[in-house]
């Protein structure tokens, strides 16, 4: 499974790449605000910054939801950098935009999927990614792992090339789940990724080399 941290802070994201793990990034119009950044050009340098720090694919989301106005905020972002994929939601004009970008040769990632139908249709347009909602279908008192496996195993079933991209992870255990259910990436806030790493017998057999060591040496 590939690794993108969902995010807009570079401190976070330099974090994330020394862990020698990170594979992409993941960002929104939310999240930019919450770094403060604000005005088109301040957006777009931000964007190139989060490129300069990663090796992977970095999702920069467009604004417009009419098809005319993805188009051009599209291209202007797959303009930026190479590693730009460019995040449309799983609209109708969205799906239009999924398909004039790939035929452009311009990658994407339809986001706010919540329906293997949804799914389907972006992954038939040419979608490089589908970014389907875990945390935001469990809050409805839906299984957001099951659809999870439900568009993996009809992409595996299908053979398309589309990534399923799992999002809205709000903890380890989501990971994990998704891992299981056949997701290619988790996009997820970096306490996810590093929760991975814990565990008390972990921790226990560390003191005892630890304790062992000073035994020998004092």
């Amino acid at each position: 499974m590939k690794f993108f941290i969902d995010t807009a802070n570079l401190d976070q994201i330099k974090e994330a790449q020394d862990l020698g793990v990170l594979d992409g990034v993941t960002t929104n119009p939310s999240l930019m605000a919450k770094e403060g950044i604000k005005g088109a050009e301040n957006i777009k340098q931000h964007y190139i910054d989060i490129c300069n720090i990663v090796d992977g694919d970095v999702s920069a989301e467009v604004i417009a939801t009419d098809y005319e106005g993805m188009i051009m905020e599209g291209e202007e972002l797959a303009a930026l950098h190479p590693q730009i994929v460019v995040k449309v939601p799983c609209t109708k004009a969205g799906i239009k935009a999924v398909k004039y970008l790939s035929s452009k040769n311009i990658r994407t990632n339809c986001t706010l999927i919540f329906s293997s139908g949804q799914a389907l249709l972006a992954a038939k347009a040419g979608a490089t990614y589908v970014s389907p909602f875990v945390g935001r279908l469990d809050d409805i008192g839906t299984d957001g792992v099951d659809l999870i496996a439900q568009i993996a195993d009809m992409f595996n079933y299908y053979s398309f090339e589309t990534e399923v991209l799992a999002a809205s992870i709000r903890h380890t255990m989501h990971i994990l789940q998704c891992v299981e259910a056949g997701a290619d990436v988790a996009t997820c806030p970096l306490s996810a990724i590093t929760g991975l790493l814990n565990h008390p017998l972990t921790d226990k057999g560390l003191e005892q080399f630890l304790a062992d060591y000073n035994k020998l040496n004092s």
